[in-house]
């Protein structure tokens, strides 16, 4: 294709809205334009690479038996209701109303759809197992649309949903899936981080991200510097270190056993005045001693609660929805306590998960007060029956703690866990930070911020319950059966792809995804030269490559600058000296050196070239 057919608005400056690299460079080498704040038209250079990510998911979705077919974005808002995730998702969620007055919802995700479209269809355990796929548009009404495609209100993704008569089908697909991730990252170029993951309000049993680092990363990753471990911090774990209670020792650690046991050489726990002391920094100047050596306690409310409450303390006359045999523990609203050792911080999206709640929160001034008889800052565990209290791992085993003692300036001291207080949990529900300990290992785990480009689940039965889907087994009994959701995003990958490949100059693409593999530059688009430029595009196109030929009447040093901004991989250079020797200068897109060749070689050494390349991203 030649140059001057094609729509390519290349521009010197850089938008003053873009902050990252992909946003710049989409927009400086005319791959994209922007119609509105979240919203973005791919021009025909950036659609050309765009298309070609599609089609690597496609390739890779095909290759394990997934089945593509294309449902609505426009979905009925009584199937989110059915799910439940009508209130649940937020304003994120784009509800409108058609002239009779029904709701409806642009998707932001498609389980409700595809879950309808399969019970409709499904009745036999012989049509299962069963993936389906999409690649599609969504959208979410982001707060804060920013950096371009990588995080826009409108977006294509490619959603896939598998149904399964049992759990060990599940997984097989599952890891089916994680496989194919990791082959369309590789073949588009990227190094991807596979991190485990929370599932959020998809719900489900499990789920892995597909992370690539990024300096403006909405994720942070943990990672342990000497094994694989890798986690997103809100559901990462870490070793138990379990401190010792004198303060001359409060960088030690010591086994739970060994803490346990120093519980009865501790005195009694005592109350002691703490007057205008609310906080743990106040409280370790007052009392001259660190913040593990306390327990931080907070009053949190949960809504939309799916755990059987009924023995928790406190909550036994709490009114739950769907109270049926078959459906799930639903509570509107319940409040618990977490309690913490002083020196960690608890993690909000571990405690929500915990107790399959649809969002957790500090709760306000007034409930602490009414739930703990006590104002904010005196909270402890000793004494607290009114709600259900829930400790991390930490707290188990401190024998000689300080804690708030349910009154204004008073707090209690030699506290100990199973002596003093017990609790209605003992689970992980701490933040790791970087220092701690990788849990498999024992290595020291570091801190990476990333992006996430795909994500796979385990749902379980969470949409096929609730849409009430049913099939029949073998013995003709009614079962629901279990279900996987595994999502890509390609505008997000494509940015990545620009974010992991460029320089101060442009885009330097994979071959795999760039718009053409060859930019071919006359240096005068005339005579000799012109007919050596077609008779090599002519040449490189029949051999299946992407050749631009670039004939525009342009100073060579416009061509040049633009080739290094579009980033197309090969660039040959034509000029009539070179011709006049039949030779031709050609330079990948990432070397610094060009070099000349025999014009009658030209074709096989890229041929060549670029299937080494293509074969290599396979890999």
């Amino acid at each position: 294709m030649n140059y001057s057919q094609l729509f390519i608005p290349t521009l010197r400056e850089i938008p003053a809205d873009a902050v990252i690299a992909s946003h710049r460079l989409m927009f400086r080498a005319g791959l994209l334009r922007k119609l509105s704040n979240g919203l973005f038209a791919y021009l025909p250079l950036g659609f050309r690479s765009f298309k070609k990510v599609e089609n690597i998911i496609r390739e890779e979705m095909d290759a394990i038996g997934a089945l593509e077919i294309k449902p609505t974005v426009i979905v009925p808002g009584e199937l989110w209701k059915e799910s439940g995730r009508w209130d649940l998702f937020g304003d994120s969620l784009l509800r409108l109303k058609n002239r009779l007055n029904n709701d409806f919802v642009v998707s932001p995700t498609a389980e409700e759809a595809f879950t309808a479209i399969v019970r409709d269809e499904l009745s036999s355990y012989r049509q299962l197992p069963l993936t389906l796929y999409q690649i599609n548009t969504k959208f979410r009404d982001e707060i804060r649309p920013r950096y371009g495609v990588m995080r826009g209100r409108e977006f294509v993704m490619k959603d896939a949903y598998s149904y399964h008569a049992d759990e060990a089908s599940l997984d097989e697909t599952y890891q089916a899936m994680g496989r194919a991730y990791r082959r369309i990252f590789k073949r588009c170029g990227l190094t991807v981080i596979p991190v485990k993951a929370d599932s959020g309000a998809m719900g489900g049993s499990g789920s892995e991200e597909f992370m690539v680092e990024s300096e403006i990363g909405d994720n942070t990753l943990i990672l342990c510097k000497d094994c694989d471990y890798a986690a997103n911090v809100e559901k990462a774990s870490c070793a138990a270190d379990y401190a010792l209670p004198e303060p001359e020792s409060a960088d030690s650690i010591m086994s739970i056993e060994n803490a346990k046991a120093a519980a009865a050489n501790t005195p009694p726990y005592e109350k002691i005045d703490t007057p205008d002391v609310k906080t743990i920094d106040d409280l370790c100047a007052f009392l001259k001693t660190e913040p593990k050596n306390f327990i931080k306690t907070l009053i949190y409310r949960a809504v939309n609660v799916e755990l059987d409450l009924s023995g928790a303390p406190g909550c036994s006359k709490l009114e739950r929805s769907k109270p049926s045999k078959d459906a799930p523990f639903v509570y509107t609203e319940a409040f618990f306590a977490a309690a913490i050792r002083g020196d960690l911080d608890i993690n909000e999206v571990k405690l929500a998960s915990l107790l399959k709640a649809g969002e957790v929160s500090l709760t306000c001034d007034a409930d602490v007060i009414r739930l703990t008889n006590a104002p904010v800052g005196f909270a402890g565990p000793i004494g607290l029956t009114e709600i259900p209290v829930i400790i991390d791992k930490s707290v188990s085993a401190m024998n000689d703690a300080v804690t708030g003692a349910l009154e204004k300036d008073l707090h209690y001291r030699h506290a100990a866990y199973g002596r003093d207080f017990t609790s209605w949990m003992i689970e992980d529900i701490r933040t790791v930070k970087a220092g701690d300990r990788c849990s498999l290992c024992g290595g020291e785990l570091y801190i990476k911020t990333g992006n996430e480009l795909g994500h796979i689940f385990k749902l379980g039965n969470k949409y096929t319950r609730s849409m009430n889907v049913t099939y029949l087994d073998e013995n003709g009994k009614s079962q629901i059966p279990v279900m996987g959701c595994y999502g890509v995003g390609v505008d997000r990958t494509l940015a990545s792809v620009i974010e992991e490949h460029h320089d101060e100059a442009g885009i330097i693409w994979p071959a795999s995804v760039a718009p053409f593999h060859i930019i071919i530059v006359p240096i005068k688009y005339a005579g000799e030269v012109k007919n050596s430029a077609d008779k090599l595009a002519s040449e490189l196109t029949k051999a299946g490559f992407e050749v631009l030929l670039d004939d525009r009447d342009e100073r060579p040093g416009v061509k040049f600058n633009d080739a290094d901004l579009t980033g197309i991989p090969w660039r040959v250079v034509i000029g009539e000296k070179g011709i006049a020797q039949k030779k031709v200068e050609i330079k990948h897109r990432r070397d610094k050196e060009n070099r000349m060749i025999d014009l009658n070689k030209a074709v096989i050494e890229l041929v060549k070239n670029i299937r080494d390349e293509l074969d290599q991203l396979k890999k």
